[in-house]
């Protein structure tokens, strides 16, 4: 259902990759809540992935750029303000370890893999801001939004040195958010996501046990990326004006969680099993 609710707004959607990408349910919420969208990723990632078909059905262009390199993530503002003048709203969906990937334990880090995960999955979080900025391309009263994870704020086994890039992300988030909001009126968040099963988080050891634990864990369930998506969409919206410098919980519930029936039992069952 369509509420309207970005009608006559303008966005990027950093991050798409394919079916399984929240950013590429975020594009189509996006589009359906009435919004015109440019997609980008990486080289790379447009040519081995789905971004071109997305951008075709969703009568979007695709701007290839790598969110690492400013020069690259200018071309994509440029291109945003040449087509519709200043945006309205941005979302960075990017994140990815080589670490993680390798199977690399927390306590045995590759560092200049280290430097990647933190550039990819958070500095260019900052980059973006700042060139976003620098050429004045989001629209007074406009709403960026990056997604990260609880394993900021907790110790989650198997997330390694993401969770030191998501806690950065989160920290940019603040503190660009402060700059922003007081010169150009614009509003940061990141939306803190349930585990969901993404071609970045299918690297994540143990990603199906965390599915299913967060489940059993969370009063409502996890959320999936379409309830990401529609979270997304009313933090771009009007609604959410005075909304800004916040890490926000979608996750049924799970972030205020100790411990619920279903995981008790669980969990005693496993330790008689061991007796």
């Amino acid at each position: 259902m369509s509420y309207n609710l970005l009608a006559g707004k303008k966005g990027i959607i950093f991050g798409a990759l394919n079916e399984q990408s929240i950013a590429w349910r975020v594009a189509e919420r996006a589009v359906e809540e009435g919004a015109e969208i440019i997609l980008t990723n990486t080289a790379v990632a447009v040519r081995m992935g789905q971004l071109n078909e997305l951008g075709e059905k969703l009568g979007a262009k695709v701007v290839p750029a790598d969110a690492t390199k400013e020069e690259e993530l200018e071309v994509v503002f440029q291109e945003a303000i040449k087509t519709f003048g200043k945006v309205d709203f941005v979302l960075h969906s990017i994140g990815m370890s080589p670490n993680v990937r390798k199977g690399r334990s927390y306590d045995d880090l590759d560092y200049k893999m280290l430097q990647t995960t933190l550039d990819i999955s958070a500095v260019s979080f900052h980059k973006m801001l700042q060139v976003a900025k620098r050429l004045d391309a989001i629209a007074e009263g406009g709403s960026v939004v990056a997604l990260t994870y609880i394993a900021a704020q907790r110790t989650f086994v198997g997330y390694g040195d993401m969770a030191d890039a998501k806690s950065l992300l989160e920290s940019i988030a603040r503190s660009f958010g402060y700059i922003y909001g007081r010169e150009k009126g614009v509003r940061i968040n990141t939306v803190s996501q349930s585990p969901t099963v993404t071609t970045a988080g299918s690297g994540v050891k143990g990603m199906s046990d965390l599915l299913d634990f967060a489940e059993d864990l969370s009063p409502l369930g996890n959320a999936d990326a379409n309830d990401c998506a529609d979270y997304c969409i009313t933090l771009f919206s009007d609604l959410t004006r005075k909304i800004t410098m916040q890490n926000l919980f979608n996750d049924g519930g799970f972030s205020s969680m100790g411990m619920s029936l279903d995981a008790i039992e669980v969990f005693s069952k496993g330790r008689d099993a061991h007796k």
